[in-house]
C-alpha cells in the first residue's frame, strides 16, 4: 500500500471540496502507475502536487494561481528543481483537463562544466569501496562495484540475479522499456566470486538477510555511513551518482553519447548529455584562454599574441 495524501491540514474548503481533492490526487497517483511510472517517480510527483494544492490553499485552481506558484518557487528553488516541480504540476492539470493552467517551464542555459561538490569522483568512489572492503561490508563492497560498473540504477540491482552471469548480459525492463545491458567481463568475475562467498546459485545476487532483493533505502543508508570514516561529502554520496560517475567514464572513454544513451535506456539524447559533463569550472575557463587579450603598449605583432596566449593565467 502506498502512502495516504490527506490534504486536510492545509485546505479551507468544506468537507465535500476536500474529499474531492483527495480523491482527484489518488486517481492521478493511479493514472501515472497505469503509464508505467516508477514507483519513485510517482512518490514525487504526489509530493509536488501536493505542494502546490498546499501553497493555494484551496483557492481557485486557475492559470493566475499556477503563475503565481510559479513566481514563488523561483524564489526558493534552483532553475532545475522548480522545472522538475512544475512538470509534476503540469502533468496534473492535464489529466484534471485544465491543460489551460499550465504554466511554461523555465529556460535555463545549458551546463557547461561539472558541478565539482555535487558529483563523485573516481577517487572519492575507491575510496568508499576500499573502506566497504575493510569493514568487512561484503555486500557494500559488490554493490557499489555494480553499479558503477553497469550504470544500471539502484532500483534495477534485484535484475542482477546468478542466472544472468553466464550471458553477461541482462535484460532489465524499467519505466516501461526493456533494454539490455551488458555486463564487464571484470565485473561478472568479481559477482562470481561473491555467489562463491554467499552460496547465492540462483536468484537475485543481492539479498537481505530475510532472502528479499535489496532495496535502495537499504544501499543509501550503508553508503551513508561510509562517508564520515572516509572524508566524503555526504552530499555526493548516493547510488544514482555512481550511475553519473558511469557515464562520465564511459564518455570520457569512448566519447560516444549515442552508445551512451541506449546503455542508460536514455530515449532522449538531451538526457545523456547531462551525464557526461566532465570539465571543472577551471578547464572550462582555461579553454577560453585564444589569445585575443593583450595588455597595453604591447604592440600587436603575431608574436606577442602568441606568448600573451600562454602566459596569460587561469
Amino acid at each position: 500500500m502506498g502512502m495516504e495524501y490527506s490534504l486536510e491540514k492545509y485546505t479551507h474548503q468544506p468537507p465535500a471540496a476536500r474529499i474531492r481533492i483527495t480523491e482527484s490526487v489518488s486517481r492521478f497517483r493511479l493514472h501515472l502507475a497505469i503509464h508505467d511510472k516508477s514507483p519513485n517517480t510517482i512518490d514525487k510527483y504526489i509530493r509536488d502536487v501536493k505542494k502546490f494544492l498546499e501553497f493555494n490553499q484551496g483557492g481557485p485552481l486557475d492559470h493566475a494561481a499556477v503563475a503565481r506558484y510559479r513566481a514563488h518557487l523561483v524564489t526558493s528553488y534552483k532553475p532545475t528543481s522548480v522545472n522538475s516541480m512544475l512538470a509534476a504540476l503540469n502533468s496534473y492539470l492535464e489529466f484534471m483537463g485544465q491543460k489551460d493552467c499550465c504554466v511554461s517551464l523555465l529556460r535555463i542555459q545549458r551546463e557547461m562544466f561539472l558541478d565539482e561538490s555535487r558529483e563523485l569522483t573516481r577517487e572519492e568512489y575507491c575510496r568508499l569501496v576500499e573502506q566497504a572492503d575493510r569493514d568487512g561490508n561484503t555486500r557494500l563492497f559488490y554493490i557499489l562495484q555494480t553499479l558503477a560498473g553497469s550504470g544500471i540504477r539502484v532500483s534495477e540491482l534485484s535484475a542482477i540475479t546468478v542466472e544472468v552471469l553466464s550471458q553477461k548480459t541482462v535484460s532489465i525492463n524499467s519505466k516501461g522499456k526493456i533494454r539490455q545491458i551488458l555486463l564487464p567481463r571484470s565485473l561478472v568475475e568479481q559477482l562470481r566470486e561473491y555467489c562463491r562467498e554467499t552460496g547465492r546459485t540462483a536468484g537475485s545476487i543481492f539479498v537481505t538477510r530475510s532472502g528479499r532483493p535489496i532495496d535502495r533505502r537499504n544501499v543509501w543508508k550503508e553508503m551513508k555511513r561510509l562517508c564520515e570514516r572516509v572524508g566524503v561529502d555526504q552530499a555526493k554520496v548516493f547510488p544514482h551518482n555512481l550511475r553519473h560517475l558511469f557515464a562520465r567514464s564511459y564518455y570520457e572513454k569512448e566519447k560516444d553519447i549515442v552508445r551512451l544513451a541506449d546503455y542508460l535506456g536514455h530515449s532522449n539524447v538531451e538526457t545523456t548529455r547531462r551525464y557526461t559533463i566532465t570539465g571543472c569550472m577551471d578547464a572550462c575557463r582555461k579553454q577560453l584562454e585564444m589569445g585575443l587579450t593583450m595588455k597595453r603598449g604591447c604592440g600587436k605583432t603575431a608574436d606577442v599574441w602568441k606568448a600573451n596566449r600562454k602566459n596569460t593565467p587561469v
